[in-house]
């Protein structure tokens, strides 16, 4: 037992001194003067592109874009920008940012409740600010993330939120944007090894699941519809909002057959629904243009699910979305990964979209999405000033630096545990 403690007490002075060799960066302070940023190519995010053109936010709101603005007041700070870009701060749908910080390690997983039916759940409260991979979205442009919960099949709500703050309090955009629901896969499944009815009959196993969920809305919007309650029914309480349109309901689901349950939800419950997945979305890309579903579209840089696919359909996707007239952003599944986000857009435009096009995709399509579009998504007199300058194309793996970010006016330091490193081990072998 002694030894036990000993090998402890030094794990744990071990533990402190790492602690000391993390990255130390605070939120910023609220913009206190106002900011203007000149002589940039500032891309819009709605497919405006300005030449040489200024933008000025005060208080953390824009003020004033385009080629004549108003010069600078003498209490303003005037940033030259020549040869630089300004976008729109990218937001990253669909994320369990802040909910994991180690998929091997349980203990920071906090992403998932135990249960199949949880719409009570929030995902908001368990957003960690402190984890270390936030800082890495930042550096890349990233500035506004969509917390997602998983697990069982209605998972509870996700809410969006800024990722420069001090608690979960302080991060959140817009809480409770939306009720998740993952429906099964209806891909029949057989295996000659076992052969019980639990696995030689997936497909009817899904579609019980489904129905059980159908029942289980059902009884929610019955409960919404009486005027008192004999008994309190959280659960059933947690969705009010969605069934007033306060709140969507996003579908995870990939298949055609999948889709097309997710529109007959639509339709009978009266709800919004969105799409998140939506591998085969191109294959009815016309019947969600007229039912007004859009579309999360997830994993860009994926090989195809069918094996009768074109292989870099995947990529060719989004424009097909875009050519019909459907909604849609881009996503890319899990955390760390979403730095990736505007590179995997930027591929999009290689497989046709325009560059402005994978840019929307990305910032303003995503923010309409979320329900934050009247205050995000794109550099617009009255929105928040959530913008990120570039040396380079922010689309561009290869030649985009991101020199400076701002949240809400904020400038925020964009240093993370990756460049600390880095400069460390430059350092040390004097490179």
């Amino acid at each position: 037992m002694k030894k036990y403690n000993l090998l402890y007490l030094m794990a744990l002075a071990m533990g402190l001194q790492t602690a000391h060799a993390q990255e130390t960066i605070a939120p910023a302070l609220p913009q206190e003067k106002p900011v203007y940023l000149t002589n940039a190519t500032i891309h819009v995010g709605n497919g405006q592109v300005i030449e040489n053109g200024t933008i000025a936010f005060t208080k953390g709101k824009i003020t004033a874009v385009g080629n004549s603005v108003p010069a600078a007041g003498s209490d303003a700070t005037v940033l030259d920008m020549k040869g630089q870009h300004v976008y729109p701060g990218i937001i990253a749908p669909e994320s369990n940012l802040g909910l994991m910080e180690f998929e091997s390690v349980r203990a920071t997983v906090d992403v998932r409740e135990v249960g199949e039916m949880n719409p009570s759940i929030r995902s908001l409260i368990s957003y960690n600010t402190d984890s270390k991979v936030i800082n890495t979205l930042r550096s890349n442009g990233i500035l506004l993330a969509q917390v997602t919960p998983e697990g069982g099949i209605i998972s509870g709500t996700s809410s969006v939120v800024q990722l420069d703050a001090w608690n979960w309090e302080d991060a959140a955009y817009k809480a409770d944007n939306a009720l998740h629901f993952y429906m099964p896969r209806l891909i029949p499944v057989n295996n000659d090894r076992d052969r019980s009815p639990a696995t030689n009959d997936r497909m009817k196993i899904a579609m019980e699941q489904i129905e059980k969920v159908r029942t289980f809305f059902r009884q929610a919007k019955a409960y919404q519809q009486e005027a008192t309650h004999a008994a309190t029914n959280l659960k059933f309480e947690s969705m009010r909002k969605l069934f007033t349109k306060e709140q969507k309901l996003f579908i995870h689901c990939d298949l055609v057959k999948e889709m097309l349950i997710a529109i007959d939800f639509a339709k009978e419950f009266n709800v919004d629904v969105t799409i998140v997945g939506g591998i085969d979305s191109w294959l009815i890309a016309d019947l969600l243009k007229q039912n007004n579903i859009p579309v999360v579209l997830a994993q860009p840089h994926s090989l195809p699910v069918m094996q009768d696919d074109d292989i870099d359909q995947p990529y060719k996707t989004a424009a097909q979305l875009q050519k019909a007239g459907v909604l849609f952003c881009l996503s890319n599944d899990g955390f760390w990964q979403q730095r990736n986000l505007g590179f995997e857009a930027g591929t999009a435009s290689t497989y046709g979209l325009s560059k402005e096009e994978a840019l929307t995709a990305v910032t303003l399509n995503a923010a309409k999405i979320l329900g934050i579009d009247k205050i995000a998504g794109s550099l617009e007199t009255g929105k928040d000033a959530n913008i990120a300058v570039s040396t380079g194309d922010i689309l561009d793996m290869k030649s985009s630096v991101i020199t400076r970010a701002f949240i809400q006016g904020r400038e925020i330091n964009l240093d993370n545990k990756q460049k600390q490193l880095y400069k460390k081990y430059e350092q040390k072998y004097g490179l």
